[in-house]
């Protein structure tokens, strides 16, 4: 709010925090903020006699904000971000210290390698890693109540060069897609002013949110992020009544200061609102190119969970925090442009003869079908197995969603060329003081999950908690391959500079061809049918239902040539980020199994205990005073019952976890096929037993309390 109680304009709190814009040109000279902008914006090296000028006005800025510190802020491999905070002070060599921050420090940080992550790149004694600047994604200011801190985006990579971050592949992959979509644009002779194409990112962010006393009292949302036991409650979404509905009040608060301090970070969120299951809410922000809306996105969930505590609430972000209730994703919206601000799948009204728009969106519908596997590959975690497959998350079968319009010009093609273009119209909603309003010529699926959304493809798969970087990696990876197939094809069949006609005659043809060979992946029915999962069967469409199913596929041939040959990840790298998460999949899944154990033996069985006495001593009294009480006695015996069979269960899972097997991916397998059923046998019997127990004595906060109590 202004100091006169209005509200404050956008515009002079957007980016108030970021190093971007009109700060960076109060800062700057003209010439160092032009250079500067120029590399920003077209991704090219900064001169390194700007860098000490960019250095000194980051400093003055940062200072001007009550800094005190600074930091390399970068994403290891363990799905966060990651910084080491160094003071604006250094020995003046007379017994005190100056506020100093150079050009080297601002490109170059070294932080320790070998605690972080790294699939057997660095070892323990192998300890130097390398930060290194990226001037394309602006710097920011985080403040705290208590301190402020200067955070430079950087890549993190070994001392032998190769990339230990969810960033630096990201960066190439995206150099990847450019390099092949300006061939293309060559070809039609659309590439007059483009520099460079860049993919670009709208990412949704679904969360939770629940009262921090009732988290604080469940080790499992501790530890885990997940409740790993839990009765439904009687009420979960079976009515939809919290899709869209009114935002609680206190919720609100806190999504009003979340939107603050995202706003002055620079971080373009749009909107909010309600989601399907009770206390899930979601924010999206508009386009951004993808490697600042990968940084935007880390951004938004440290914020989120930093402001939840604020409002007594904690922001869970995992996949499935709540079984039997819909889980949450990110909605992966994805397209790509010219940096001239041409959207490439953007598919204008005579789509049928869009011949450009349709080499670039068969290419996707090509790159989807080859490397299916890769795709679901990217979103493969232990959290997000929990979700794929119902309520809203898409299956694990990657298919495409093209909707009527498309699915008719491609059909068209299939038959030797497309002549005419399906119309959505508009529809009369039959009472006169409502307005006739424009339909689209394709309806939205909500199974899909890879669905064309108007000007840009939807990737469902991407769990909530997930950082998108890798996803996208990979998705920009097979993007570039089929564009690269596509110019290739172009160019072989139509020659370099092909007369009108003789370019049309090739297109067309080699539209139809990719339509014939790739079109199995396209399905615009509900993905959740079982009628689906066996015609995608037939279709020879892979179902890799679980993260051991879907990591695999990294491994292969295929995959080590295709990211080698763009020059997105070695080799070596390729198979470092496979170890790290096989090895992710199993120590999340352990902590889990022991999280389990704890809560059963430390809390659900002295409570089922105490419970069991009391029926006891409720069937003996009675017995004493000649009353009979069958049914009583009835629920003591299936209680004694439930515990005998709880008490095998804790062993079981205690022995399936305990096993040490040989490698990662020997112990993945033992994790899907032996600990986790364990621990849904488990679940199983103390749920079971939650639902007899009374509140009294029952220890824990139940789905009741912590879904519906705002």
């Amino acid at each position: 709010m202004s100091p006169n109680g209005g509200v404050t304009k956008l515009s002079d709190t957007f980016g108030a925090l970021t190093f971007t814009g009109e700060v960076m040109r109060r800062h700057l000279p003209e010439d160092a903020y032009e250079k500067l902008v120029h590399t920003m914006q077209r991704g090219l090296p900064l001169d390194p006699a700007v860098a000490g000028m960019v250095a000194a006005a980051m400093k003055s800025w940062a200072l001007e904000h009550g800094c005190t510190h600074y930091t390399h802020w970068f994403q290891p491999l363990t799905g966060h971000t990651a910084e080491k905070h160094d003071a604006f002070l250094s020995p003046n060599g007379v017994g005190g210290a100056i506020e100093a921050f150079s050009a080297p420090q601002l490109i170059q940080g070294e932080p320790d390698a070998s605690s972080f992550p790294s699939g057997g790149i660095r070892e323990t004694f192998e300890a130097r890693g390398y930060t290194a600047w990226d001037a394309t994604s602006p710097a920011f200011i985080f403040k705290t109540p208590d301190s402020a801190t200067l955070c430079i985006p950087t890549a993190f990579v070994s001392w032998t060069g190769e990339a230990l971050d969810k960033k630096t592949p990201l960066l190439r992959s995206i150099q990847a897609v450019s390099d092949q979509a300006l061939r293309i644009l060559r070809i039609f002779g659309t590439h007059k002013g483009v520099s460079r194409v860049i993919t670009t990112i709208g990412s949704e962010q679904e969360y939770f949110l629940v009262d921090r006393s009732f988290h604080d009292r469940r080790e499992d949302l501790r530890l885990c992020g997940r409740t790993l036991i839990g009765a439904p409650a009687p009420k979960g979404h079976q009515l939809d009544d919290h899709y869209f509905g009114a935002i609680p009040e206190r919720v609100m608060a806190f999504m009003t200061e979340v939107e603050r301090h995202l706003y002055e970070l620079g971080v373009p969120v749009k909107t909010r609102h309600n989601e399907v299951a009770p206390n899930q809410y979601e924010f999206a922000p508009i386009f951004e190119s993808a490697n600042v809306a990968s940084d935007h996105q880390m951004l938004m969930m440290q914020m989120l969970r930093t402001v939840a505590e604020r409002h007594g609430f904690v922001c869970l972000l995992h996949e499935k925090p709540f079984a039997g209730i819909n889980g949450s994703g990110k909605h992966n919206n994805w397209s790509i442009s010219t940096d001239t601000g041409v959207n490439l799948l953007d598919p204008h009204v005579e789509t049928h003869t869009h011949m450009q728009f349709l080499v670039f969106l068969l290419a996707c519908v090509r790159a989807v079908d080859l490397h299916a596997d890769l795709l679901r590959a990217s979103v493969a975690s232990a959290a997000n197995d929990h979700r794929l497959g119902a309520n809203e998350a898409p299956p694990a079968i990657m298919s495409i969603y093209l909707g009527d319009m498309l699915s008719d010009i491609l059909a068209q093609l299939a038959q030797g060329g497309a002549h005419s273009t399906k119309k959505g119209g508009s529809l009369d909603l039959g009472a006169r003081t409502l307005p006739q309003i424009p339909r689209h010529s394709g309806d939205r699926n909500r199974t899909s999950p890879f669905a064309f959304t108007g000007n840009k493809f939807e990737f469902r798969a991407v769990g909530s908690s997930q950082a998108i970087a890798w996803a996208n990696t990979v998705l920009n990876t097979i993007i570039a391959e089929s564009l690269d197939f596509m110019a290739t094809e172009l160019q072989t069949r139509a020659g370099k500079n092909p007369a009108p006609a003789k370019l049309e005659t090739a297109v067309k043809a080699l539209l139809k061809e990719v339509v014939k060979k790739h079109r199995r992946v396209i399905f615009d029915g509900d993905n959740y049918s079982e009628a689906w999962h066996k015609e995608a069967e037939r279709r020879g469409l892979p179902n890799l239902k679980t993260t051991v199913d879907a990591l695999p596929a990294l491994a292969t041939k295929k995959a080590q040539e295709l990211f080698q040959r763009y020059n997105v990840l070695n080799k070596r790298e390729l198979q470092a980020r496979v170890d790290v998460n096989f090895e992710r999949y199993n120590r999340t899944v352990a902590i889990e199994a022991r999280t389990l154990v704890s809560m059963l033996k430390r809390e659900v069985q002295p409570a089922a205990l105490r419970f069991q006495t009391e029926l006891a001593h409720a069937v003996a009294s009675s017995e004493s005073a000649g009353v009979k009480c069958p049914d009583t006695k009835a629920q003591l015996v299936r209680i004694v019952g439930l515990l005998a069979e709880l008490s095998a269960a804790i062993v079981a899972v205690e022995k399936a976890e305990a096993l040490r097997l040989p490698d990662h991916v020997t112990r993945a397998h033992h994790t899907r096929d032996k600990l986790l059923p364990a621990m849904a046998e488990a679940r199983r019997i103390s749920d079971t037993l939650e639902q007899s127990v009374p509140d009294d004595v029952w220890p824990l906060p139940r789905y009741s309390e912590m879904l519906f109590v705002k």
